[in-house]
Parts: C-alpha cells; sequence; structure tokens
C-alpha cells in the first residue's frame, strides 16, 4: 500500500489525475477487501458455534457469547462510512455464508463432543440448509437493529437454539 500512496502522491503532482484516480480505485478495492474478509471471519466463527449446537443440541454461555459477538461484530463492519449503504447487501449473503460453512466444519470438529468427529463425519451429520436458514436469519437482524436492540433481539433468538430456553433461564 505504501508504493500505491507514493504513485498517488506523484500522480497528482505531475498533474496526471486519471491515473491518480485509478490509484485510488485500486485502494478502495483493497480496503473492501479486507473488510470482507474480517467479515468472513466473523461468519466462520459464527458458524463453529452454529454446528457445536446444532450436533451437541445444547447452548451454552460461551457459545451464545461468541454467536452474538460475531453478528455485533459483522454488523459493525458491514456498514459503510456513510453509515446508509453496506458493503454485503441482505440479498447477497448466500456465497459467503455456504464458504464458511464449509470453513468452519474443520476446526468445529475438534470441539464438538470433545473432538471425537473427524471433519468428514461430522459433515455428513450437519443439517447445513437449517444452518444457513439460522446464519441468514442471524445476519437480516443486523439491518434494522441499532446495537441495543441487536443485543436484545439475539438474546431472544438464541433462546429458539437448540438448547436455548435452558440456557436463557441459566445465564439470564
Amino acid at each position: 500500500m505504501v508504493q500505491e500512496l507514493i504513485d498517488l502522491k506523484t500522480f497528482i503532482i505531475e498533474g496526471r489525475y486519471q491515473d491518480a484516480l485509478g490509484i485510488i480505485d485500486e485502494l478502495e478495492g483493497m480496503g473492501k477487501q479486507a473488510i470482507l474478509r474480517n467479515i468472513e471471519s466473523f461468519l466462520t466463527r459464527l458458524m463453529i458455534h452454529l454446528i457445536k449446537n446444532q450436533i451437541e443440541q445444547r447452548l451454552t454461555n460461551s457459545w451464545a457469547a461468541s454467536i452474538a459477538g460475531s453478528i455485533v461484530e459483522i454488523r459493525k463492519l458491514n456498514l459503510k462510512d456513510n453509515k446508509t449503504s453496506y458493503y454485503i447487501n441482505v440479498g447477497e449473503w448466500q456465497p459467503y455464508l455456504e464458504e464458511s460453512l464449509e470453513l468452519a466444519i474443520r476446526p468445529a470438529s475438534q470441539e464438538v463432543l470433545n473432538g471425537q468427529l473427524s471433519r468428514a463425519k461430522l459433515s455428513t451429520q450437519l443439517n447445513r440448509e437449517q444452518l444457513l436458514l439460522i446464519a441468514h436469519d442471524l445476519v437480516n437482524l443486523t439491518y434494522c437493529n441499532s446495537v441495543k436492540a441487536l443485543e436484545e433481539q439475539l438474546d431472544q433468538y438464541l433462546t429458539q437454539l437448540p438448547g436455548g430456553e435452558a440456557w436463557n433461564t441459566d445465564y439470564c
């Protein structure tokens, strides 16, 4: 990125504005890619805990905190600086969620049932459609809620997950 900034300065000084605009477009693209990578990282963390919840049919306070924390971070990252538009719009999540689900299986296999399932075995036991539906529901909450309202919506949603009712009475 340093070289791009040096080139940008040079192009502006030399009056090469089209070249400068090209560098600006490149820098914007690099920034967007960095944000998308961060969102994808939180999606994978989300999926790991949703997988654990689905297979073990329980919800721990730690898993609930990780699920909620991932969604709050995704909300922050996805909202552009103008506070009116998003990097990933409502109808654009499917490929990101599908990829994150696949990336989450290996790390989840190390944790689910104390690591008793291989990645391949865990993969065959998953209800992918259900996981993707839950993940869609959760990311969709980020579009219409303030952080405070989002936290309340997340608590309500988490109680609907397997073991969520027991989690709610144990921890809330």
